[in-house]
C-alpha cells in the first residue's frame, strides 16, 4: 500500500544542506517527510536522478496590473509556474486602482483569485491624502506587508511618501509586526540629477545611470532605516543595486534594528557597460543596472549573509514602452518570473556559491518576511508541498519561444542556462510539466499572514 501521494527523488536543496539521493514525500498537499537513500512507496513516484529539488520559490515583487489590459494575473502566474515560482507577492501600484483600503484589497483578491495559477499574497500602500488611516483595515483584509516610495512618478499612481508621512505610516504598522518595504531613491536628488542629464543633451543608454547615481539610493536608505529605528517598525529596502547598501543595513542590524534589503535578479545578472549599452530601454530599471563590479559585489554580499531576499520586480511592459530612443522616456522595469530561479542557480554555480542560498533567499526568507512561514517556504513536514524541480539540461533562454509570457522580449534572451525548470508543484499538484503550464486559472489561492499572529505584533 502506498504511504504517500507523491514522492520525488533527487538532489534535495534546503537552506541548511544539499541532500544527495534525497527524497521528498507528500500527502494531502503537505510535505510529510524529507529523507535520504531508498525512497518510500507512493501513488506517484519519480526518480529524477541528478535533478535539483527545491522549495517552490516565492517572488517578493511582482507587478501583475501595472499596465492596464496588458499582463494581469492570468499571465504573471503562468510565467511564475513555468519558472518554479509557486507564490507571488503582488505590488499595490495597479493602474487605475491604488491598493490603499480594505475595499481595494478585497477587490484585488477577488480579481486575482479567478485568474491565478499559483498562490498569491498582496502588498498594501497608502494614498498620501489619507495617510495611515486605512493601514489597520488593510491588515485585517490580509495584506502581507506595506510598500512605500521615497521617490514619486505620480501623486496617485506611484506617489512619493515624504519623511513625516513615512514616519506616521511606519508607526501605524509597527504594532502589527508586518514589514514596511520602501523604494529607495531620494526624490530631490533624482530630480536634480535628472535635470542635469537632460540639460547635458545625453539621451542614449548612459542617461539613466547618470540620472540616478549611487548617492540617490544611499541617501534614501538612511532615511528608510532611520525611520524604522525611530518607530520600531521592521524596515525593508525592496531593491538595492549597490554593495554598500547591504553594509548599511547590516550596521543597523548590529545596532538591534530590523533592517533588511532585497536584491533583484537583474542586479545579479546584468551590467551597465555591456547589457544596458546593448539593450537600451529594455534594461531600464529603477534603481539602474550598475557596472559589472557591482554585480560581483552583490554576489559577495550573498555569501556574507547580507542579502535577505532575491526577487524579480517583474513587470511586463509592452514593447513600445521600452524601445524609445530617449532612454529616460522608457518605462522602468523588466519581466523575470520565468527565469529567476535558473538565473540564480547559474550565477551561484559560476561563483562557487552554495546552492543552499537558493532555498534560503527565494523561499525560506520570503516566507518569513511576509509572515507566511506557517504554510510556505520550506520542504518541511507540515508546510505546503510547493516544489521546484530543475534538471541539468543546458538551454538558451528565449521568452517568446517558451509561450509563457505576455511579451516576447526579455533582457535575459540569449543567456545560456545550465539548468532548466522541469516541473513545478503547488500543494503537491503539478502546475508545470517542463513544457506546459498545466494549472488552470483559479488554481492559485490567496495566502495571508495569520491574523492572530499579526494582532500579536508578529510573534511566532
Amino acid at each position: 500500500m502506498a504511504d504517500f501521494d507523491l514522492v520525488l527523488k533527487g538532489t534535495v536543496v534546503t537552506p541548511e544542506r544539499v541532500i544527495e539521493a534525497g527524497h521528498v514525500a507528500v500527502r494531502d498537499g503537505k510535505v510529510v517527510q524529507i529523507g535520504q537513500g531508498a525512497a518510500p512507496a507512493a501513488k506517484e513516484r519519480h526518480d529524477l536522478g541528478k535533478a535539483l529539488i527545491l522549495p517552490g520559490a516565492i517572488d517578493a515583487q511582482a507587478h501583475s496590473l501595472s499596465q492596464k489590459n496588458q499582463e494581469d494575473f492570468i499571465w504573471s502566474t503562468r510565467s511564475a509556474a513555468a519558472g518554479g515560482v509557486t507564490t507571488i507577492v503582488d505590488m499595490p501600484y495597479d493602474e487605475g486602482n491604488l491598493v490603499c483600503s480594505a475595499e481595494a484589497v478585497a477587490r484585488k483578491v477577488a480579481h486575482a483569485r479567478a485568474q491565478a495559477r499559483v498562490d498569491f499574497a498582496l502588498y498594501g500602500t497608502v494614498d498620501p491624502e489619507e495617510g495611515p488611516a486605512r493601514i489597520a483595515e488593510m491588515v485585517e483584509a490580509g495584506v502581507a506587508a506595506f510598500k512605500f516610495s521615497t521617490f514619486g512618478t505620480d501623486p496617485k499612481r506611484f506617489p512619493r511618501i515624504p519623511p513625516a508621512l513615512l514616519q506616521a505610516c511606519f508607526a501605524a504598522i509597527a504594532p502589527t509586526g508586518l514589514t514596511a518595504g520602501v523604494h529607495n531613491e531620494d526624490d530631490e536628488a533624482v530630480q536634480s540629477y535628472m535635470a542635469a542629464v537632460k540639460a547635458s543633451g545625453i539621451s542614449d543608454w548612459r542617461a539613466h545611470g547618470l540620472s540616478r547615481p549611487p548617492i540617490t539610493e544611499l541617501l534614501a536608505m538612511h532615511t528608510i532605516f532611520e525611520t524604522g529605528a525611530d518607530t520600531g517598525c521592521p524596515s525593508h529596502v525592496v531593491h538595492c543595486s549597490l554593495g554598500r547598501g547591504y553594509d548599511i543595513a547590516a550596521a543597523y542590524r548590529r545596532d538591534g534594528f530590523e533592517a533588511t534589503v532585497e536584491c533583484c535578479i537583474h542586479y545579479l545578472t546584468l551590467d551597465e557597460e555591456n547589457d544596458v549599452r546593448r539593450l537600451g530601454g529594455k534594461a531600464k530599471i529603477n534603481p539602474p543596472i550598475r557596472p559589472r563590479a557591482e554585480v560581483e559585489s552583490l554576489w559577495r554580499k550573498i555569501t556574507e549573509g547580507k542579502v535577505w531576499l532575491v526577487s524579480t520586480d517583474h513587470v511586463s511592459w509592452s514593447e513600445e514602452r521600452k524601445t524609445k530612443a530617449d532612454m529616460l522616456a522608457n518605462s522602468s522595469g523588466v519581466p523575470g518570473l520565468e527565469v529567476m530561479v535558473p538565473l540564480f542557480i547559474k550565477g551561484a554555480l559560476e561563483r562557487g556559491v552554495p546552492l543552499t542560498w537558493a532555498a534560503k533567499l527565494m523561499a525560506e526568507n520570503p516566507a518569513k518576511h511576509f509572515r507566511l512561514d506557517h504554510v510556505k517556504g520550506a520542504l518541511t513536514p507540515g508546510r505546503d508541498a510547493d516544489i521546484t524541480v530543475l534538471t541539468p539540461e543546458e538551454t538558451v533562454y528565449d521568452a517568446s519561444a517558451s509561450g509563457h509570457n505576455i511579451v516576447g522580449w526579455s533582457p535575459y534572451n540569449g543567456i545560456r542556462l545550465p539548468y532548466r525548470v522541469a516541473a513545478s508543484y503547488l500543494r503537491g499538484k503539478p502546475v508545470f510539466d517542463g513544457k506546459n503550464v498545466v494549472a488552470e486559472p483559479g488554481t492559485g489561492a490567496f495566502v495571508r499572514p495569520p491574523l492572530t499572529r499579526v494582532l500579536a505584533g508578529g510573534a511566532a
